[in-house]
């Protein structure tokens, strides 16, 4: 464990910047830690989708001596499921194993939020497995609480 010390010199020293392409290698990297598997042909999809546009900077990454260690990829939607005012969709997020609890994703959603504000989206939105406990910590703690709508499923 870390000392109070090292961890604000960790937050002094990383740097939250726009998500861009030449970012695929590390994120799926990242991911395959988190997950188990790899999953490059959904990061490349959906590092292509999240950043067609470039006038809005929702998906970010975190640098750490110029080493992406965190990530999240977010879409900016506008009548989804009938809601007509702009809703930010978080699609997926991930910090390094080595690098959790440092901030990191705090970071991360702390400058997506300043950023979405920008563009007057009042509302981030996203799933989470019931039982992803970690995960469920870690919105709640940034401030994420359940959401009036529900999702359903339809088995196949």
């Amino acid at each position: 464990m870390q000392n109070m010390k090292d961890l604000e010199e960790m937050r002094e020293i990383h740097t939250v910047r726009r998500l861009k392409p030449g970012d695929l290698d590390r994120v799926v990297v990242i991911d395959t830690l988190l997950t188990g598997r790899p999953r490059r042909g959904y990061f490349e999809h959906k590092l292509a989708t999240n950043l067609l546009d470039s006038t809005i900077e929702a998906s970010l990454a975190v640098d750490i001596d110029r080493r992406l260690v965190g990530y999240l990829l977010v879409r900016v939607w506008t009548g989804e499921f009938g809601v007509s005012e702009p809703v930010a969709v978080l699609d997926t997020i991930g910090v390094h194993p080595s690098f959790q609890g440092k901030g990191i994703g705090e970071a991360l959603v702390q400058q997506l939020a300043t950023n979405l504000r920008g563009l007057n989206v009042a509302t981030i939105r996203t799933e989470v497995n019931w039982n992803d406990f970690g995960l469920l910590r870690f919105f709640h703690s940034a401030g994420f609480k359940p959401a009036q709508r529900l999702c359903l499923d339809l088995s196949l």
